[in-house]
């Protein structure tokens, strides 16, 4: 059990923490959509974060005030963009009671969490839910309530972790934009990727240098979430075209914390995004704006101004816009199904986005018409893989500026069958036909239990028992999953079958998964058996027949 945390432990949390977000920059990148295009959050956190790292590895000894304290400084003097200023005062408040000198436990760790994100939300002008800082607030708060039911900081640190992965998947549903563009929030998934850092750290899990990470999927750093292009705004939508930074240095002595409260009250005016945070020592400035020079010449009432940015945003949005179109192509493809093996699947045979659901949790029209929206193609094709989500699929074409094919497919197999018969040389309508003529050469099956006690399709069936139904009845039933299965795949198979899939849910073992199918060729050495991962909940098997 890990009760506290030393001085030699911070550091390594701190490492493993810049390294970590090191090796997802790039994708916590794909996912900036607010409030510019700009697509650096990843790249700006992690330069935070690294700059913090820089002074922390610069303190000679493991003193945990002192290395606390050059976590803050360090943070604030790297902090870039909106989501480093913001990481940098998440430090800040967590480092002022790390620095308080008592032993780091899961209490003080929560402590610092919650005072971090109280510093956090009043550095933002206009706080907005759905954003990195509702990521830190629920994390934060989930944190006091673990700190009181252990002592254990790998489970404290696991249990946060898992929550903020949880609050980052609900960002779209809290901000329209993220909902647009079919992301989760970058600032928020930047977060979680530093704090999935110290987990490692704090396990001893050792985090490879970005050299050395696979490209490959299943790398370190492989995230759950769509993958997808940025939302870019129209010109139009952009009021304020100048990002500026700067810092404030050499403050005049006669200077006050009210004329740093001035000047931030001053840039309101002329801006948006404000974020003016420090002391007499340094102050940090970030404001959208139409008139830099006005912002410049604020400061310099009150001190020096020093590493001046300026960023016309107009500009790099016209340059995404153009790269953008350039990248287009003609046609991109959806698909819905529930489980990470499936949806992994679905990618690998040039699927461009797979919403989350299915039979539990049927896809509303929204979903499908933000992932059409997000899909960078002129035209779409939409695999709705269940008969219950067809209809929201054929409602979302009437909202969408763009042509939209919905093939019919029931389950996953016949989704993967259409996806199998695209052919992106061949035209929309051959591709119609193609696609909806594969869905036919596959027979599917499914494994479950049954949640009641009910007498259906010529069968008495009992709460628990596994059932194996097609697509229209229950075919079998019985108290062993292996059982069943071979049962409906006997009652499913026809002369001319020559292969058998069979994606094992989340329930089940690998290791079952593949004995079983071992088994089932053996029983039938005239047909080929594999077992892939589908990860499906509720199902232990679907199973494709051709």
């Amino acid at each position: 059990m890990l009760k506290h945390i030393d001085g030699v432990l911070f550091r390594n949390m701190v490492l493993c923490g810049a390294k970590f977000l090191e090796i997802k920059k790039e994708y916590v990148d794909s996912l900036n959509v607010f409030p510019v295009p700009d697509g650096d959050t990843g790249s700006n956190m992690y330069l935070t974060v690294s700059t913090a790292l820089k002074e922390v590895v610069a303190v000679k000894d493991d003193d945990l005030v002192e290395l606390a304290k050059a976590l803050s400084t360090g943070a604030l003097k790297g902090a870039r963009g909106n989501s480093g200023v913001i990481l940098s005062q998440i430090f800040k408040g967590m480092a002022s009671v790390l620095c308080e000198g008592k032993p780091i436990t899961t209490k003080v760790f929560a402590k610092a969490m919650r005072v971090g994100t109280e510093i956090a939300y009043n550095a933002v002008t206009k706080p907005k839910e759905g954003t990195v800082l509702t990521v830190v607030r629920v994390m934060s708060e989930y944190a006091r309530t673990v700190s009181n039911k252990t002592q254990d900081l790998l489970e404290f640190m696991q249990s946060v972790v898992s929550k903020g992965d949880e609050i980052l998947r609900q960002t779209p549903d809290m901000l329209p934009v993220l909902k647009k563009a079919g992301v989760v929030d970058a600032g928020g998934c930047g977060l979680l990727c530093i704090f999935k850092g110290f987990y490692n750290a704090m396990a001893g899990i050792d985090i490879p240098d970005v050299a050395e990470v696979a490209t490959e999927k299943g790398a370190v750093g492989s995230d759950n979430f769509a993958d997808l292009p940025a939302d870019i705004h129209e010109l139009g939508e952009i009021e304020f075209g100048y990002c500026t930074e700067f810092f404030i240095t050499n403050i005049k002595p006669q200077a006050t914390e009210a004329d740093i409260d001035k000047i931030r009250e001053y840039f309101k005016t002329i801006g948006d995004c404000v974020l003016v945070i420090g002391d007499l020592h340094l102050v940090k400035v970030h404001v959208h704006t139409n008139n830099p020079g006005r912002a410049l010449q604020s400061a310099l009432r009150i001190g020096e101004i020093d590493k001046v940015k300026i960023e016309n945003m107009r500009q790099q949005n016209r340059e995404l816009l153009a790269k953008r179109e350039a990248e287009r192509k003609q046609f991109g493809i959806i698909s819905v199904c529930a489980g990470m093996g499936l949806s992994d699947i679905f990618k690998d045979i040039s699927v461009d986005y797979v919403i989350e659901g299915g039979q539990t949790m049927n896809p509303s029209v929204e979903d499908f018409v933000s992932a059409i929206n997000a899909i960078n193609a002129r035209e779409i094709f939409v695999l709705p893989n269940n008969k219950n989500v067809i209809l929201a699929a054929q409602q979302a074409k009437e909202l969408v500026d763009k042509p939209v094919y919905v093939i019919p497919t029931i389950d996953a197999p016949q989704g993967i069958a259409a996806a199998l018969a695209f052919n992106p040389e061949a035209t929309a309508d051959e591709n119609v036909v193609e696609m909806t003529n594969n869905i036919e050469t596959v027979k599917s099956g499914q494994v479950t239990h049954a949640v009641r006690t009910t007498a259906i399709d010529g069968l008495k069936v009992k709460e628990g028992d596994f059932i194996g139904l097609d697509n229209k009845r229950i075919l079998c039933n019985g108290n062993d999953v292996n059982q069943v299965t071979c049962n409906l795949i006997d009652k499913l198979l026809l002369a001319e079958s020559s292969m058998v899939t069979l994606y094992y849910g989340e329930d089940v073992k690998k290791e079952d998964a593949e004995k079983l199918a071992e088994e089932l060729g053996a029983k039938h050495p005239e047909i080929e058996f594999t077992a892939y991962y589908g990860g499906q909940p509720h199902y232990y098997y679907i199973i494709s027949i051709e």
